[in-house]
């Protein structure tokens, strides 16, 4: 099996950037250590969000405070609400949790060894931890919030103050306190939110380090240019260039930042499709979709295109070939056919709008994501029925005379429905992935890669526990991604596994959201913490 290839550069690190938003952080002076939570958001958009199945973006970091480096990097399922470090072991006590949206209060008293990194969720059900704190070496004090807020418009404003004992806490055991032991009277809590003084804590610590901290989030495209630039749109940034020396270049801001990047035919821009939120216009009442084509070189927006709708990009030629989307409350927008810009006609007619295209149907964000990364023809997946789109999905070409064809149904297992993902052409074939339909969510399994030729055949399959976020291919290798921070080469022509990793940058786990192969034969990665990776090729 060929080695993984090794992150040689970093673009965009940061301190702390493996938490993502932080909302809390806590120094300990004995350990010289620094626990933080953040969040890093979801890992999906507008266009896509099958990559968000079975994914948690909160993070807790423990770091040293001389150097700053990250010791340990832990998922959790809920937000961070406390931390506390026990007075005498090498051990971090941390309140989690959240209201579920619908009635109950959960989350996790969380153990974590900062000798080894090992992780015990230690209550047998559920609770949000408001409040942890150390009382002596063998007491715990635990803040809870009401199990749910039935019948108790109070519940937000609410608590139980419990005092759990051990005799030594580094032993305790997954699920090891019960209900009855956190039982106790309700009493008034007053509810914090440790955000900006968070940012202004590790900004100082940053500072003292001699570094400088900022926030980056969600790197959703990146792109390798033939002269070594790195380009990339991300959260608040439209796009952004990295020279080949590892500088910055210069950088587009944005309100929300782009979400797709496709190289122009001219080789010397790049078209980014911006997210707006907020219904069919922007809060500043710009239209619902921004296309910005942006000199690489420069950074220089060279011109927009702005649809009245929300649109994803599905191709960019001669025609630039938009397709609508539902808006953000998932309302349906209307046209439901393709719209498509001429490229090569004059500025004053791009102004006076799109052409319309082809009925398409429908658009939502698991049923019909399908980016094709080196695509030589604009491919999507459209529904054969007009009122139910998502069902007996077909991967269908739009022709150069204006008309769609029909390839093959999505899914090649009749009894199965398949979301839609990330997909690349390669050998007169096309290489996708996506994840199965389940009534109880995503099932061990039930994510795939596969390659299937232009006919419908399928050359090979893969099957995975977690959907992948992005993959391209050389033609020779597929490289995939996934969203439980695995990195994955498959051959191209038999689907067999080349090599398999999980991603790290200086020790600690991370994410690939985009992935690209650069001209140059390296992989990009763009990560959902904010960071740019440059891999070297396989040997």
């Amino acid at each position: 099996m060929t080695r993984a290839p090794m992150v040689r550069r970093v673009f965009g690190d940061s301190p702390f950037a493996g938490v993502g938003a932080p909302a809390l952080a806590v120094a300990d002076a004995r350990s010289r250590t620094v626990a933080v939570g953040g969040y890093l958001g979801y890992v999906q958009w507008g266009g896509s969000g099958t990559a968000d199945s079975r994914w948690t973006g909160h993070r807790i970091g423990v770091y040293e405070q001389d150097g700053l480096r990250c010791r340990h990097l832990v998922r959790s399922e809920y937000p961070v609400r406390s931390f506390a470090f026990h007075p005498v072991l090498p051990l971090l006590a941390v309140g989690t949790g959240q209201y579920d949206g619908g009635c109950f209060f959960e989350g996790e008293l969380l153990l974590i060894r900062l000798d080894s990194g090992d992780v015990v969720s230690a209550l047998r059900h559920p609770r949000e931890v408001l409040e942890v704190e150390w009382r002596s070496e063998t007491e715990l004090r635990l803040v809870l919030a009401p199990c749910d807020d039935w019948e108790n418009p109070q519940a937000y404003e609410q608590g139980h103050v419990v005092v759990v004992t051990r005799p030594d806490w580094g032993a305790v055991g997954r699920k090891s306190i019960g209900a009855e032991e956190v039982a106790a009277p309700v009493e008034p809590v007053v509810r914090s939110n440790r955000g900006a003084e968070t940012r202004r804590f590790l900004a100082d610590l940053a500072a003292s380090a001699g570094r400088q901290w900022s926030v980056r989030r969600r790197v959703w495209a990146v792109e390798g240019t033939e002269d070594g630039r790195v380009v990339a749109a991300l959260d608040g940034v439209l796009a952004e260039a990295w020279l080949p020396s590892g500088e910055l270049h210069w950088r587009v801001e944005d309100e929300e930042g782009g979400r797709q990047l496709v190289p122009a035919p001219d080789g010397t821009s790049v078209w980014v499709n911006a997210e707006r939120r907020g219904g069919r216009r922007g809060v500043n009442g710009e239209p619902a979709s921004r296309l910005a084509r942006i000199a690489v070189d420069t950074g220089q927006v060279l011109e927009t295109l702005s649809p009245d709708v929300f649109t994803v990009v599905v191709a960019v030629g001669r025609k630039m070939v938009l397709r609508p989307l539902d808006d953000w409350y998932g309302r349906r927008t209307s046209p439901e056919r393709l719209l498509m810009f001429d490229l090569d006609g004059p500025e004053s007619g791009r102004g006076n709008g799109p052409v319309d295209g082809p009925e398409v149907g429908r658009f939502d964000v698991f049923n019909h994501a399908f980016p094709v990364r080196r695509a030589s023809r604009p491919y999507l997946l459209v529904g054969t029925d007009p009122g139910e789109s998502h069902k007996d999905k077909w991967v269908t070409v739009l022709e150069a005379d204006g008309t769609l064809r029909r390839l093959f149904p999505h899914s090649w297992v009749p009894e199965e429905h398949h979301f839609g993902g990330p997909a690349v052409e390669t050998g007169q074939s096309l290489v996708y992935a996506g994840t199965v339909h389940h009534p109880h969510g995503l099932q061990p399994g039930g994510a795939y890669v596969v390659r299937r030729s232009l006919d419908g055949s399928v050359r090979w399959q893969h099957r995975t526990d977690h959907p992948a976020t992005a993959l391209d291919s050389d033609g020779e290798t597929v490289y995939v991604a996934y969203n439980s921070g695995a990195l994955t080469a498959l051959d191209a022509g038999d689907g067999s596994v080349r090599w398999h990793t999980e991603l790290t940058v200086d020790g600690a786990p991370a994410t690939a959201l985009s992935l690209a192969v650069a001209p140059q034969g390296h992989l990009l990665i763009g990560t959902v913490d904010g960071r740019i990776l440059e891999c070297s090729p396989q040997p």
